[in-house]
């Protein structure tokens, strides 16, 4: 078993083997297989397996007994996650190109996918992929830049303080950009100001190493958390260097006139997005920002932004038995689910059907919240309502309630609807995509 002295030592291994795996199950020939730890898994126990699949090096931190040979192959640290953290940050002190982050509480992922659409038109540009963005994810996707990146757009989730602060210290990020604070894991930041501290960690950094923010300006908090950083490019709706609204939502889809910019390409532009609802204004207007500050042309910022289309359950607009669903069940919180449920109370349409499943990581406030949304789902005359998950549990209302999605699920396959539109909405581990899985 070696024993290596530095992270550059581990880095010049790297570089002869730079696929990172932690996971056997995605292990490809010659990749370095980090041996990682959690609650209910330790990824010691995987390391010789590793290197039978065809791993370079096993990465561990407990002793392993093997044969020589496989000794050989075998790295042992302190602590595997920070050292993958380490590496992650050696390389990325390898680049002097804009990295961006990107955070928030609500479409983050979906901004970050536009962002990186936008400028990967126009440069060799590497992001997050799927949702990454935690401290096992942010540095394999550090790692996953190679040498001829001329972007890179890391996303950053975070469910407690000092997360995003953490990341920031081997992201190194040169640009940031919060979406927004809302109701989210409440739980773990202790409430709503604990989510705009917990997010503002990123504009922390920014202030301290010079960097570059772009702001929604509409959101008063997000001028105030970004007071002290000196470099700022904004955009609103009402508010802004680029400013855009609404034009309408053709067949569910939002359409963007930009009212506001320096650029005469885009002056009056009106560009038809394949996203779902007003609520994804901001998010487009990001990646617009984002694309003019680095000199994307404006053709090509009309045609990325166009031609993306949301995947993995994130407000894509499908078909499903003759129906119109808006399918966006991969994440929910209070703030999230209000602008979803006002949203689809504005699309004209004669028969909606409104399935939301509960939101979790709420904590104490996780009642008071769900009847909360009850109360915002009375406002509106919406033909059948159904509840899922047992955070509706104990809710007062006069709707259809099912514990889990598979009851759920029963009950509608036996409605044989037909020509109605749906949103299907809730928190990843309620899965409300099952509602029209097949079988």
């Amino acid at each position: 078993m070696k024993q290596l002295d530095s992270i550059s030592s581990l880095y010049e291994i790297y570089q002869l083997h730079p696929q990172v795996q932690t996971d056997t199950r995605k292990l490809q020939k010659g990749d370095l297989y980090f041996a990682l730890k959690g609650p209910s898994f330790n990824g010691n126990e995987f390391a010789i397996k590793a290197l039978e699949i065809g791993a370079a090096y096993s990465i561990v931190d407990e002793p392993i007994q093997a044969n020589a040979a496989l000794l050989e192959r075998i790295i042992l640290v302190e602590d595997v996650l920070t050292s993958l953290q380490g590496l992650a940050k050696f390389h990325r002190e390898q680049f002097n190109i804009p990295f961006i982050a990107i955070t928030g509480s609500n479409g983050k992922t979906t901004t970050k996918e536009l962002v990186a659409a936008v400028l990967s038109s126009h440069y060799i540009t590497y992001t997050t992929q799927g949702n990454l963005n935690n401290h096992i994810g942010v540095p394999l996707t550090l790692l996953s830049v190679k040498k001829d990146a001329q972007f890179a757009i890391i996303e950053m989730g975070a469910n407690h303080l000092n997360e995003i602060e953490s990341y920031c210290t081997y992201t190194l990020p040169t640009h940031g950009l919060i979406n927004n604070c809302g109701k989210a894991h409440l739980e773990g930041f202790g409430g709503e100001e604990g989510v705009k501290k917990g997010k503002g960690e990123l504009f922390d950094y920014l202030k301290q190493n010079h960097g570059i923010a772009f702001i929604n300006s509409d959101l008063d908090y997000l001028v105030s958390m970004s007071k002290g950083i000196v470099n700022i490019i904004s955009y609103g709706s009402s508010s802004g260097e680029l400013q855009g609204k609404e034009a309408k939502q053709e067949g569910g889809l939002l359409q963007v006139t930009i009212t506001k910019t320096a650029n005469n390409f885009l002056q009056n532009k009106t560009i038809q997005t394949q996203l779902v609802g007003a609520y994804n204004l901001p998010n487009v207007l990001a990646a617009i920002s984002i694309g003019l500050a680095f000199n994307v042309p404006a053709e090509k910022i009309i045609a990325a932004i166009e031609n993306y289309a949301p995947t993995n359950s994130r407000s894509q607009l499908i078909s499903w038995k003759q129906n119109q669903v808006i399918l966006d069940a991969y994440n929910a919180n209070p703030s999230s689910m209000k602008v979803a449920v006002e949203n689809f109370a504005l699309i004209n349409h004669s028969s909606k059907i409104l399935c939301l499943g509960g939101m979790r990581e709420l904590g104490n406030s996780s009642q008071a919240e769900h009847q909360a949304l009850i109360e915002i789902i009375k406002d509106h005359p919406f033909e059948k309502v159904v509840l899922v998950g047992k955070e509706f549990e104990n809710c007062q209302h006069p709707f259809h309630y099912f514990e889990t999605t598979l009851a759920a699920k029963a009950w509608l396959d036996h409605q044989n609807f037909s020509g109605h539109y749906f949103l299907i909405k809730g928190s990843r581990g309620i899965q409300m995509e099952k509602l029209i899985a097949k079988g």
